[in-house]
């Protein structure tokens, strides 16, 4: 991290300077009204600021909370380890994230004056314009979103191991110094920020929980997805077992509790939404589109292109004339 940043992160604040001179517990009322241990985005957040940030209170045992908000740990220096849900343990070290939706429970282990830690609290809205930013119709698109949402999902939190990733560190400290610094309408920077993030950790699926033993399911599921994403058009279910050493049966079982569709289903969908997607964007043939999109049946895929969106592929790219009315055509001859 940048050094100027951080020395502006270090200084001790009240809460810990009463640690240090003997307070045993956190100040829960800093944190919330409530009897249970939920950190109100009320307490934490001016009115009207979909997001701002903390830093996370050293010299101490934080016990067992949760958020009504989502929260992204960002490591700044040394390290913090925090159990979350009463058995998985994570130990977060220097450049690292670490996202918790509004299931998770955490309590974190004391940290030291150099463990500096700052914690993003962000209001579920501040996301619309990330989202958007992803690949739409994207599968790991759906899954991260469902994973920040306050229904359960497959997994309540996502421990990213990007410290090496210097693009990622770059966006993450440009929010930390807007926020730090209370920059003047920064709102629409960190939001779009935050998006560009969040198309960079897309591609970093293989650095998510990948020492956790209790996230092992989890992991597979994003290596399918990840899997899918990049090899729609000759995928199959015999060579992700290949890659990930484990029996087809158990993939496709696996598949189908988390992801709630088969591995043919999943496949399909996303070779449907790619076609769906070159008929709105480009001006490409539908015979040259049926091919990059991975059928080789011209037949079949009008058949399901119409079963799925309810409409012919040439309906479907008229349809999307208003937003882009180059792609109404194909070009000429």
């Amino acid at each position: 991290m940048n050094a100027e940043l951080l020395e502006k992160l270090k200084p001790i604040s009240k809460e810990e300077q009463a640690i240090l001179d003997g307070s045993k517990d956190v100040q829960k009322d800093l944190y919330t009204s409530r009897a249970d241990f939920v950190v109100d985005s009320g307490k934490m957040l001016e009115k009207g600021k979909l997001i701002d940030i903390r830093l996370h209170t050293r010299f101490i045992h934080f016990p067992v909370h949760r958020h009504n908000y989502v929260e992204i740990i960002y490591m700044c220096s040394g390290s913090t380890t925090h159990i979350i849900n009463g058995h998985n343990t994570v130990k977060l070290e220097t450049g690292e994230l670490l996202f918790l939706n509004q299931n998770a429970t955490q309590e974190i282990l004391p940290a030291g004056e150099n463990d500096i830690a700052v914690n993003f609290m962000i209001l579920p809205e501040f996301f619309d314009r990330a989202f958007l930013m992803m690949e739409e119709e994207s599968i790991l698109h759906d899954f991260l979103v469902g994973s920040l949402k306050e229904e359960s999902g497959l997994v309540d939190y996502l421990h990213f191991q990007v410290r090496d990733e210097l693009p990622i560190q770059n966006l993450i400290e440009n929010m930390i110094y807007s926020l730090v610094t209370k920059q003047k309408n920064f709102r629409n920077i960190n939001q779009t920020t935050m998006g560009l993030l969040f198309i960079l950790l897309q591609n970093q699926s293989d650095k998510i929980n990948k020492n956790d033993p209790d996230q092992y399911e989890q992991n597979l599921i994003f290596t399918a997805l990840k899997y899918i994403e990049d090899n729609y058009r000759t995928g199959t279910l015999e060579e992700l077992s290949s890659l990930t050493g484990q029996p087809d049966y158990y993939i496709s079982k696996l598949i189908k509790r988390h992801a709630g569709h088969t591995f043919k289903n999943l496949l399909q969908i996303k070779r449907l939404n790619q076609a769906a997607f070159l008929l709105t964007t480009t001006r490409l043939p539908v015979e040259n589109i049926i091919m990059l999109a991975g059928y080789d049946n011209t037949s079949y895929f009008h058949r399901i292109f119409k079963e799925h969106f309810h409409m012919t592929p040439k309906a479907y790219r008229t349809a999307s004339c208003p937003k882009n009315p180059e792609a109404a055509a194909p070009p000429e001859s």
